[in-house]
């Protein structure tokens, strides 16, 4: 009853801040607008995040560096290539799967905290690149002053916030819906089975590490496509936006908007950067204690995933079955 209610209230929160996403362009100010741009960059990296830490058991803190890739790939790209949207998002997806098929010998041996440590230090060491790789990278000063962005090709410039948000709100809604649509086939019941019970599913015949390792970069291309959006709507990067704070309000949102769901990741990730944004202004100086006791208490309080059910051990010969056993397990002695 518990877990049903606080599904309903998740769903009504979701629904709410939704449509004050859609509306928001008409209702607030530029800056407000600005900001909330740069908030929906960073979810759709909240929706890679979940993906494989809510879907497929795979806790990371390491999609900033797929996301920093695509950024400054967006930033290369605009610059030399083109300085349509489309072409910026494909290629700079292209940069944050490469990335993540280059830690693939790192991440698919590894499980739980393990994993956990690897990708905080992938993250990590991603940052102290963007801050030396000056020629690219501009360095910890950043790159400032970035053209804008086409939508589409003989489109004018996206030049005002308003513009630059709706275009973000537009890619990250047919990102996530793409990302929902996919889960809903064989390919999320695959690895939603990796998640519960990995061990059977390689027992069954099937390739976890090929699982593994298609997730990953599948969340990298999402994370680095998130990077270019990131420049179109802010049109300055520098290293600061993809330290460990970064990583950790990312996990933070995705706890609370609910581990495995990625609609309500994306929404937990806006809440979150919101209320950061907002306790930087309220209480100066104490926001990173205020955030990380939230991230304990949600952590604890919210039931963000259930375990599976265990199924009952085979009764030894002439044993009589306890009561509730599976039919399947009694006559085989296997669950189904």
């Amino acid at each position: 009853m518990r877990d049903r209610a606080v599904r309903a209230l998740r769903g009504l929160v979701g629904a709410a801040v939704l449509a004050g996403l859609v509306v928001a362009p008409w209702a607030v100010d530029d800056y407000t607008v600005a900001l909330l741009a740069r908030t929906l960059a960073l979810g759709l990296v909240a929706v890679g995040v979940a993906l494989l830490t809510g879907v497929a058991g795979l806790p990371t803190l390491g999609q900033t560096a797929p996301y920093a890739a695509g950024a400054y790939t967006g930033v290369v790209v605009g610059g030399q290539l083109s300085d349509v949207g489309p072409v910026q998002l494909v290629v700079a997806a292209a940069a944050g799967a490469a990335l993540a098929v280059a830690t693939l010998p790192l991440v698919v041996p590894a499980r739980g905290v393990v994993l956990l440590m690897i990708t905080l230090a992938v993250g990590e060491l991603a940052v102290v690149l963007a801050g030396r790789w000056t020629a690219v990278t501009g360095g910890t000063d950043g790159l400032a002053g970035i053209a804008p962005t086409r939508p589409l090709w003989g489109l004018p410039p996206l030049a005002t916030d308003r513009a630059r948000y709706l275009y973000t709100l537009v890619v990250v809604a047919v990102l996530a819906g793409l990302v929902l649509l996919v889960l809903r086939t064989r390919v999320g019941l695959l690895l939603r089975a990796g998640r519960d019970d990995e061990a059977r599913l390689r027992a069954s015949g099937h390739r976890v590490s090929a699982h593994v390792a298609g997730v990953h970069v599948a969340a990298g291309a999402i994370a680095g496509a998130a990077g270019s959006l990131l420049v179109t709507a802010q049109q300055y990067v520098s290293p600061a936006d993809f330290g460990f704070d970064t990583s950790a309000l990312l996990l933070l949102g995705v706890v609370v908007g609910g581990t495995a769901s990625v609609g309500g990741a994306l929404v937990g990730a806006v809440l979150v950067v919101a209320a950061r944004d907002w306790l930087f202004g309220a209480l100066p100086g104490q926001a990173p204690l205020v955030l990380g006791l939230a991230f304990v208490a949600a952590a604890y309080l919210l039931p963000t995933a259930r375990r599976p059910r265990r199924r009952p051990a085979a009764p030894a010969p002439g044993e009589r079955p306890a009561a509730g056993t599976p039919r399947s397990t009694v006559t085989t002695g296997v669950g189904a």
